[in-house]
């Protein structure tokens, strides 16, 4: 695959790395556009009251809400890196998936109540599932397995995750202040479309990368499966809708049994790996070096995710944000951890380039993210201690050590995972990565909501602590892991 995906591709054009990587880093910065926007205002707008323009849910429901939200949303990159892989391919996946998150932000901007609210939800889901882990995928297939540009051209496609994400708090979140809510939505769908146009104008640039499904199903079974699977999709999500809609599903139960899948999921399929016929012993050993970087990862984004729910509301109740009489939308916080990933992302490209094989191998990364996302929720801790409303500049410090812990761990985890994965679940391995954030998310539904009891001393102090006791560990066992990926770095 790979030696015909660089024959097919043209390999030089966007920064010195293969032409195709500017589609998909456009396609990715207005995505991530559509879906940082619409979720810098999700917690706010549920748990607003519906005098001042939200669904007045309870705050402790919206924090779950918006946690398994984005547990949903990783959750789905599993099932739509095996419908790229056996079904469509990865292009064709993108393709589609972008079009359901543009109508699912269109169902957003309708002011219709929670109805509109919770199937704009499940199409974002839907359509993210199938996006998410293939847009990745095909980065990697755009490079040889030995291609020395490859951990610096994901590092650069990670850039356009977060210029898209800078952009829109700053749009959305005053666009909501100034005209409402929905009328942020309906400007994340705009950003959508933007990138299903820019997809489409330049997809010829990927050449063969994901065209293709890697291990299709037999070409007389896949028109049917393909046709059931819309069915069984369109039936369930209007089901869905109507059952919270009308009261006949508490949406508690909805957010444990999320949470409840976020961990089963990623547990099964590693067995499921594990015990393949498909996956070879050198493959083997590979995914069992993977399980404790997935662990790793896992508590890493249990801590950073909460910071569209937790700190999204820490911000708009606990912090100043007074500048010259006139206060600045929270959401705008939301900004600032992509803000700081483009400032300093091609640094960290061109460090890792720079030190070559002297570089810390990629569990002992994790390490150091793990101890700088528990240190970020230990300054939290301190803030708080007055009582009295803290300043910006506590809030601006906290998203700039998480945002180095990032750069240590994201770019690195997805590299890795497209190099640690087995040939026959290349897509799915993918799936596997993201399935670290929903875990992350889904165990955040269950504790996030203890930050509105607990003191801000014992919630942040507590899992600050707890990352870096994993990280400890880590690094501890980091040679044997090593020896376990057999000569992947």
């Amino acid at each position: 695959m790979s030696a015909t995906v660089n024959e097919a591709a043209p390999q030089r054009g966007f920064f010195g790395q293969p032409r195709g990587l500017s589609s998909l880093f456009f396609t990715e910065m207005w995505e991530r556009f559509s879906y940082y926007g619409m979720k810098a205002l999700l917690v706010i707008y549920l748990y607003k009251a519906v005098s001042e323009g939200g669904l007045g849910i309870p705050k402790e429901t919206a924090i779950a809400v918006g946690s398994v939200y984005a547990a949903a949303v990783y959750m789905g990159s599993l099932p739509g890196g095996w419908i790229a892989d056996r079904l469509l391919g990865a292009q064709k996946a993108l393709l589609y998936g972008g079009i359901l998150i543009m109508f699912g932000h269109i169902s957003m901007a309708i002011p219709a109540g929670a109805s509109t609210t919770y199937l704009g939800l499940v199409l974002i889901v839907l359509g993210t599932s199938l996006l998410k882990p293939n847009i990745s995928s095909i980065v990697g297939r755009l490079y040889a397995e030995d291609d020395p540009r490859r951990d610096a051209g994901f590092t650069i496609f990670y850039m356009s995750i977060n210029i898209g994400g800078g952009i829109a708090p700053l749009l959305c979140g005053f666009l909501a202040a100034q005209w409402g809510y929905h009328v942020g939505f309906g400007a994340a769908a705009v950003g959508m479309f933007f990138g299903l146009l820019q997809y489409v104008l330049t997809r010829k640039n990927l050449g063969e990368a994901g065209l293709r499904p890697t291990n299709p199903l037999p070409e007389d079974h896949r028109a049917k499966i393909v046709g059931r699977l819309v069915g069984i999709v369109i039936a369930v999500v209007l089901v869905i809708v109507a059952a919270i809609s009308l009261g006949w599903l508490a949406v508690g139960g909805v957010v444990d049994l999320i949470s409840l899948l976020s961990i089963l999921l990623p547990a099964g399929y590693f067995v499921f790996m594990l015990r393949s016929g498909k996956t070879t012993d050198v493959e083997r050993d590979r995914v069992k070096a993977y399980i404790p970087l997935f662990i790793g990862a896992t508590l890493f984004w249990m801590i950073f995710e909460q910071a569209g729910t937790v700190l999204n509301i820490y911000a708009e109740e606990r912090v100043d944000r007074n500048i010259f009489g006139w206060e600045f939308p929270a959401p705008w916080f939301q900004s600032v951890n992509p803000a700081f990933i483009v400032l300093l992302a091609p640094l960290v490209a061109a460090l890792w380039l720079r030190m070559g094989t002297r570089q810390p191998t990629t569990p002992r990364k994790f390490a150091v993210a793990l101890v700088l996302v528990g240190a970020s929720f230990g300054i939290l801790a301190v803030a708080g201690l007055s009582g009295e409303k803290v300043g910006a500049l506590w809030l601006l410090l906290v998203f700039a050590v998480q945002t180095v812990g990032e750069l240590c761990l994201s770019p690195v985890g997805l590299s890795a995972t497209t190099k640690l994965a087995p040939a026959a679940f290349a897509s799915q391995m993918m799936g596997l990565w993201f399935l670290a954030t929903a875990a992350g998310n889904g165990i955040a539904g269950q504790i996030a909501p203890l930050s509105t009891t607990m003191s801000e001393l014992a919630y942040f102090g507590l899992l600050g602590g707890a990352a870096i006791l994993l990280a400890v560990c880590l690094w501890i066992g980091a040679n044997r892991v090593k020896r376990l990926m057999h000569g992947v770095n």
